[in-house]
C-alpha cells in the first residue's frame, strides 16, 4: 500500500478536479484588495481570518503551509511579500502557478510533506501561514518544531487545527443530518477503520485524516516555543453538528520569540 502522504497527494489532486473549498482560486476583487493590505481570505472554512493578524503582511518572506490552490499564497504575494508556497499536491500548486500567470504575480511553488520542511534553512520566514490542514498528517508536534524551525525570531506563525471532537463522528452520517458517537479519540482513519473499509477510501480517492489531543494541537505549540498570542474558534456549516459542538475549527496566532 502507498504511504498515507501519497494517498492525500492523489486525494487532492482530486478535489481540485471536484471543486473542493479549499481549491477554488480567489477572484479578483479579493486580490485588488489584497493589493492594499486587505486580506479578505480564510484560516478556518467559514469566517475570514482576523484583519489585525495580517496587518504587517507586505514586503515579507511568507512560506504558505499546506496552501495551496490558488488563495491565499496569490493574495500574499499581490501585496508585494515573497511567497514560497509548499504544499504536498502537484495540482494543488499547479493552481497556484496558473493563478500568479494570470495576475503576473510572482510566487515560488514546492512539492512536499509538511511535517519536513528541510528543504529550507533555519530562521527563512517572517511569516508561516498554515490554513485547516494538520488534520491530514499523523504527527502535529514535528510540524510545529519544522515552522519553530525555519521562522525568524519575532516572526508569526498562524495555523489552525479541527476540534477533536468531531472525529467521535463519522462524516457521512454527519453529512446527513445523524449525530451518533461511534469512534474514540485520538482517531486515524488508518487504525480507527476496518481494511475494507480503508480499501475503500483508496478507491474513491478520499483523504486520510487524524485527530489530535487537545495537549499536542495547542500544547504543542508552546512546547516547541511558540507564545500563543491571540485565537479564535469556527464552526462547520453543518447546523445539527454546530448546534452540539459551537467551536469545531480554531484559528491560532502564535510567535516565536
Amino acid at each position: 500500500m502507498k504511504t498515507y502522504q501519497e494517498i492525500n497527494s492523489i486525494a487532492w489532486d482530486n478535489e481540485v478536479a471536484n471543486n473542493n473549498f479549499w481549491t477554488v482560486p480567489i477572484k479578483e476583487e479579493t486580490l485588488n484588495k489584497a493589493r492594499n493590505g486587505d486580506f479578505n481570505i480564510f484560516l478556518t472554512p467559514s469566517k475570514i481570518i482576523k484583519k489585525e493578524w495580517l496587518a504587517d503582511y507586505k514586503n515579507k518572506n511568507i512560506l504558505a503551509l499546506a496552501c495551496a490552490g490558488g488563495q491565499q499564497a496569490i493574495a500574499f504575494a499581490a501585496a508585494n511579500n515573497n511567497v514560497v508556497v509548499y504544499d504536498i499536491s502537484e495540482k494543488q500548486l499547479e493552481q497556484d502557478k496558473k493563478t500568479a500567470k494570470k495576475y503576473n504575480l510572482n510566487i515560488k511553488t514546492v512539492k512536499g510533506d509538511m511535517q519536513d520542511l528541510s528543504v529550507f534553512d533555519d530562521e527563512s520566514f517572517d511569516y508561516i501561514f498554515n490554513p485547516t490542514s494538520t488534520c491530514f498528517i499523523s504527527d502535529v508536534e514535528k510540524v510545529y518544531r519544522e515552522c519553530f524551525r525555519v521562522l525568524k525570531k519575532g516572526g508569526e506563525f498562524i495555523t489552525s487545527a479541527i476540534n477533536p471532537a468531531l472525529y467521535l463522528f463519522d462524516e457521512k452520517d454527519v453529512l446527513k443530518n445523524k449525530l451518533k458517537i461511534k469512534y474514540t479519540i485520538p482517531y486515524s482513519d488508518l487504525s480507527s477503520l476496518k481494511e475494507k473499509q480503508i480499501e475503500k477510501m483508496i478507491k474513491e480517492k478520499d483523504t486520510f485524516e487524524f485527530s489530535h489531543t487537545i495537549d499536542k494541537l495547542i500544547g504543542g505549540l508552546t512546547k516547541s516555543g511558540f507564545y500563543i498570542i491571540d485565537f479564535y474558534s469556527d464552526y462547520s456549516n453543518n447546523e445539527l453538528l454546530d448546534s452540539f459542538i459551537h467551536d469545531c475549527y480554531f484559528g491560532i496566532r502564535c510567535k516565536k520569540g
